[in-house]
Formats: C-alpha cells, sequence, structure tokens
C-alpha cells in the first residue's frame, strides 16, 4: 500500500468530513489574540466575550499573574514527573489543603484537568463487572467516557428524572453502585436535584458523585460549591470534583472528600498515577485564586445581578432561554444551521457567543450558550441584549422568506 492509499489519505475521511459540512456540524477554530476578560481579540478584532467560562473575570487578575511569575521563578515551568515520582510540590501541597479546607472536606488531591479527575473516580471505584454507574442523560462527556472506560454497566436516567433513577435502581441487584451527576449542567445551566439524590442514593446505598465545575466559585460561603450552598456533607456527597478552569481563572481540577477514599485514589487512580503533575505555578495561582474569591464577595454578587438583568432582559424581549440561575443562559435555536448564522451575525456587530451543536447537545437543540462574567458591565449585558434582538430578528425574517 502506497503512502496514498494510507488511512489518513482514504477517501472514507474526507466523507466524514464532508457530511458534517454538510449538516453545519462542522467545527472551526479561532484564535485568541489576547488575555481572557469581557473584552479578548480574536482574530485580530476586539469582541465582547459573552462565552467564556471565567465566571468570576479572574483569568487574567494581576494578583493571580504576579503568584503565577513568582511560582515560575522559584519552581520554574514544569512539574518534571507524575505526583507519585517527584512532581508534587509544596505549592501542590498548599493548594489541596487550601480546597480542603474551602470545601469543608478531609483532604483534596489534584489532577491537570476535570477529564482526567473523573476518569479517575469511576474507573478507580468502578472495577467489577457487576458494579453500576447511574447517570444523568445530560452529563458532560468525561463522566459518560470514564463508566465506558471503567468495568461497570453504565445506566442513564433521562434529565433530572428522579422517578426513573429509583425504578433503575431498585430492579438492579448491583453489588457497588454510583450515581454520578453534574450540580450545573454545562450546556443547559441548570441545578441538578442534588439534595433529593443525596436522600435517594442513600436509600439505596449507592455513592453520590457531584461533578460541581461550573458551581464551584459561583455558589456557596465564599464561593465553595453549590454541595455548600445546599449544605451537603461528605457524608451525603462523598466525592466532589471540580475544576480550576472556570470560575478561579487557572487550570486543571480536584477531587475531594474522605481521607481513606482520597488515599485509594493516589493509590490506584491510574490518571493520576501515570499523569505529569499540573505545573507547580498554576499550582500557587490557583491557591491565589481561592483566596480572591473568599475575600472579594463582590464578584459573586455583581455575577447575579447580571444574570437576573440579562434574563429580565430577555424575557421582555421574548427569546427563548432556558430556565437557568447561573452564569449559562442557553438560547436555543433548534438548527444547528440557526444556530452559526445567529453566532456569526454577532460576531459581526463585536460579539463573541459560540454555537453549540450535536453531540454536544441532543439533536435539534443547537443553541448560543450565552455566559456572563464579574468582567463584564450592566451596559455591556443591554448591548448584548440589543444585538440578540436584532440579530434574531433579521434571522428569522430570512427563514420565513426563504420557506
Amino acid at each position: 500500500m502506497s503512502v496514498d492509499q494510507g488511512f489518513a489519505g482514504s477517501s472514507i475521511i474526507q466523507v466524514q468530513l464532508d457530511e458534517l459540512k454538510s449538516k453545519n456540524l462542522y467545527r472551526t477554530r479561532k484564535t485568541v489574540e489576547s488575555a481572557q476578560g469581557g473584552k479578548i481579540i480574536v482574530n485580530g478584532k476586539s469582541v465582547l466575550n459573552f462565552c467564556s467560562n471565567d465566571y468570576l473575570g479572574l483569568a487574567n487578575h494581576p494578583a493571580l499573574v504576579k503568584c503565577f511569575k513568582l511560582a515560575a521563578d522559584k519552581y520554574g515551568v514544569g512539574s518534571g514527573a507524575s505526583s507519585l515520582v517527584c512532581g508534587r510540590s509544596t505549592a501542590h501541597v498548599e493548594l489541596e489543603e487550601e480546597v480542603a479546607r474551602v470545601t469543608g472536606r478531609d483532604k483534596a488531591l489534584l489532577f491537570s484537568s476535570g477529564y482526567l479527575a473523573n476518569l479517575a473516580i469511576v474507573c478507580t471505584l468502578m472495577q467489577e463487572r457487576g458494579d453500576s454507574v447511574y447517570q444523568d442523560r445530560l452529563n458532560h462527556a468525561s463522566m459518560v467516557d470514564a463508566s465506558l472506560m471503567s468495568r461497570a454497566k453504565l445506566l442513564r436516567y433521562p434529565h433530572c428524572d428522579l422517578v426513573a433513577l429509583e425504578a433503575s435502581i431498585a430492579k438492579n441487584n448491583s453489588k457497588r453502585k454510583l450515581v454520578l451527576t453534574d450540580s450545573i449542567f454545562s450546556m443547559d445551566g441548570d441545578l441538578a436535584p442534588l439534595v433529593d439524590l443525596a436522600q435517594l442514593s442513600a436509600k439505596y446505598k449507592a455513592a453520590l458523585v457531584v461533578d460541581d465545575a461550573h458551581g464551584f466559585g459561583v455558589f456557596g460561603t465564599h464561593g465553595a460549591g453549590v454541595l455548600n450552598h445546599l449544605q451537603l456533607n461528605q457524608t451525603e456527597v462523598p466525592l466532589m470534583m471540580a475544576t480550576f478552569g472556570k470560575a478561579v481563572g487557572c487550570s486543571g481540577a480536584f477531587i475531594a472528600g474522605p481521607e481513606n477514599l482520597i488515599e485509594l485514589l493516589v493509590q490506584k487512580a491510574r490518571p493520576y498515577i501515570y499523569s505529569t503533575a499540573m505545573a507547580p505555578a498554576i499550582a500557587a495561582a490557583a491557591k491565589k485564586g481561592l483566596q480572591l474569591i473568599e475575600t472579594e464577595s463582590w464578584r459573586q454578587e455583581l455575577l447575579f445581578k447580571l444574570i437576573q438583568r440579562f434574563r429580565n432582559g430577555a424575557k421582555q424581549a421574548g427569546l427563548f432561554i432556558q430556565t437557568s440561575s447561573s452564569p449559562i443562559q442557553p438560547l436555543i435555536t433548534g438548527s444547528a444551521k440557526q444556530a452559526i448564522q445567529l453566532s456569526d451575525a454577532l460576531l459581526e456587530k463585536g460579539f463573541l457567543v459560540t454555537a453549540i451543536r450535536p453531540p454536544t447537545v441532543p439533536a435539534n437543540t443547537s443553541r448560543l450558550r450565552i455566559t456572563l462574567s464579574a468582567s463584564h458591565t450592566e451596559n455591556e449585558v443591554d448591548q448584548l441584549l440589543d444585538a440578540l434582538i436584532d440579530c434574531n430578528a433579521k434571522i428569522n425574517k430570512e427563514s420565513v422568506e426563504h420557506a
């Protein structure tokens, strides 16, 4: 077989790419040429950024930047190895201790990404063929993939449907049961019924694990997260996972929980054992981010004020925004084509709001995933609403004319 006939040059690949384009599901990447913030430069153009997860505006905060630089001077750029070899620095230890304190858990363990952290949880705890993992249908892909890679049976229940979940658990005789859910669903922005989930899990002796990636830093006392907000302790929710790449303004993730479970992950979690530790400078900056969240409560207060302002404006304008009290405010278009058209029209007006399409969201639920941040102003939110109303009206008019 010649090089031209190899897999990479196969027509099978081109057919797949062409199919994605024909269905308006082909993805393109934009290049950001500035630091993250309410305003960024994309492909040479200054735009208002309404699609970032930098919910508290900390990604380019001078205190975090300074802390990062000081730690890089001390520890260098790379960690050098996995945490169990020689990659765990004082900066990592201090961040783990800070996370445990903030979340009210015994201990915390650091990972380079939330994806790895979720793999670690499921693949470590669910190692027997008879185990079962129960997941909300709209859980993040990392939890789904983690379950598929484990030895357990994956059972998915309709979104937030506790009746269906209980029926599924009740008829299953698994020895070990794990219930996994997002706290705030990343594409819909709604809150899982965690108190009821905790009670249901306890009833059937299932362990409840919560991914609080989009709630940590935003909800709870001093940003301790949704579990803190709902007063759920580590007995009710044994393990929580959250990331530093959203409200904290850095990157990486952690798992927090009882000492014995964290120690089990240290000893047996392959994503932890065989991954290079996060850069020490990132750990130092994340610790500073947690401290700022605790001392600058105005960030959360401003964020929720902006959320309410946006929702009130959208309701008055008749825009179909999903019910959400989080920074994630989805505007459902239905078709992928219309989502792209609306995103492109907004970009022309100077607003960056990425179109979200299948398979990230279910078929016929394409949307603009609008996210708000403490780095925005009330005037900028009003400008976005005006642009949304204008662009949406024009696209709807064109759709009717071409029907």
